[in-house]
């Protein structure tokens, strides 16, 4: 079995482990544990004694400290299951070596281009190796990547006994995608007093701020009857559905915003005459901000349900998950560890927010603090997504470095 982060990362990526938002159950598909038993594997082989999976899709296992210091336990996450949003079946890594700069043209689908003008970190992968895939389906670097990277990781601790480090356990989840990723995870049984997940983008990025969010749920009842007897009668649920999208801010959107800008994005609709069904996600970094976009929001479906007196109106908000810089900002030494960590590996630390949420998020508001650090990947949830053989190589280095300094440090 060869071991480097790029073998271990071709190896993963051809499982397929798409969740379905749709399931009920956990994990929501049964072949996320097809993966999960491979990895439980390999980290026996490693040496790994507990590594185990559990009925919830879950894997756990433990690299024993080897330091005669007290250190705090930290633990490596990472998700094993791949988004709904694109085709994750018969993925076929393709390997650019020594990308020599320019457009990369995939050859499942030779319409689909990864270009250098929408991909502009291209620009710094001269001379490295891209792996994309076909254009056929998704890559699954978000997480196989960070999977990879602190499968790798573990080999190098457990080979280098010189290398001083605390106890440190590895989670990895199922149903990240769909937002259940913690939803069963035992933390008692996990024992980390601290959490990393990896899970990020461009290398030496380290990210200690999350979207807030919710979910909104808006049923409508309309008034149904024959529409050859519906003058001044009919009052049609979907168009009612329909004018409410309709009169969303335009410049409070997904398409529309950046950078700390919140934004209300309509995610589905289903529905008949009679009745239809309005889902839309809520973001922001506030929860002062995600409580007024959810006002502008009912707002909108007051106004528009007032030119249908015959019709009513349900409006439910869903907690999703918080802003984990909260949580985050009661633990300093966290993040300061992760950005010495990212120094030494070799590359200059920066600090981001993201425009999204990780397990991490879910995690530090149950009370394993945990920010979010780089694993290479690019265009995530596409067939043009994309990651470096070196990107997720630094992303090893930094966890290595990362436990050298939590041991140093205690």
């Amino acid at each position: 079995m060869t071991d480097t982060v790029l073998d271990r990362f071709l190896r993963y990526v051809v499982i397929d482990t798409q969740s379905d938002p749709s399931s009920s159950t956990q994990p929501t598909t049964a072949k996320q544990k097809d993966l999960g038993r491979v990895l439980v594997e390999e980290l026996l082989k490693i040496g790994l004694a507990d590594a185990h999976l559990d009925k919830h899709g879950y894997v756990y296992a433990t690299i024993p400290a080897n330091s005669d210091k007290t250190v705090p336990v930290i633990c490596f996450c990472s998700h094993m299951d791949t988004a709904p949003d694109f085709s994750g079946t018969g993925v076929k890594p393709q390997i650019v070596r020594n990308y020599a700069g320019g457009d990369i043209r995939l050859a499942g689908d030779t319409s689909r281009v990864i270009r250098v003008s929408d991909h502009p970190e291209l620009k710094n992968q001269i001379g490295n190796d891209i792996v994309t895939t076909d254009g056929t389906t998704l890559l699954g670097a978000d997480d196989k990547a960070g999977l990879a990277e602190i499968m790798a990781a573990a080999q190098i601790l457990v080979d280098n006994p010189d290398i001083r480090h605390g106890t440190i356990k590895i989670l990895f989840t199922p149903d990240e995608e769909v937002g259940r990723g913690v939803n069963k995870v035992d933390l008692k049984k996990l024992g980390a007093d601290f959490a990393y997940t990896m899970d990020g983008e461009t290398s030496g990025h380290i990210e200690d701020e999350t979207f807030s969010a919710d979910g909104v749920e808006i049923g409508i009842s309309g008034v149904a009857i024959h529409p050859g007897f519906a003058k001044d009668r009919m009052e049609n649920a979907i168009k009612i559905a329909g004018a409410i999208i309709d009169r969303l801010p335009r410049d409070v959107a997904p398409e529309t915003t950046e950078g700390k800008q919140g934004f209300i994005h309509p995610t589905g609709v289903t529905g008949s005459m009679e009745k239809a069904t309005l889902s839309l996600i809520i973001r922001d970094f506030t929860d002062k901000g995600l409580v007024e976009k959810e006002t502008t929001l009912e707002a909108i479906v007051k106004d528009v349900m007032s030119a249908y007196p015959g019709s009513t109106y349900r409006f439910e908000v869903k907690e999703q998950y918080r802003n984990m810089k909260v949580v985050l900002d009661r633990h300093p030494e966290i993040v300061d560890n992760a950005v010495e960590a990212v120094r030494r590996a070799g590359m200059t630390p920066v600090r981001g927010s993201i425009r999204g949420g990780t397990d991490g998020s879910r995690l530090s508001f149950m009370g394993l603090p945990c920010p979010n650090i780089f694993a290479g990947g690019h265009a995530f949830h596409s067939p043009l997504e994309w990651v470096s053989r070196q990107d997720m190589e630094k992303a090893v280095k930094t966890i290595v470095e990362l436990a050298k300094v939590w041991e140093e440090r205690a």
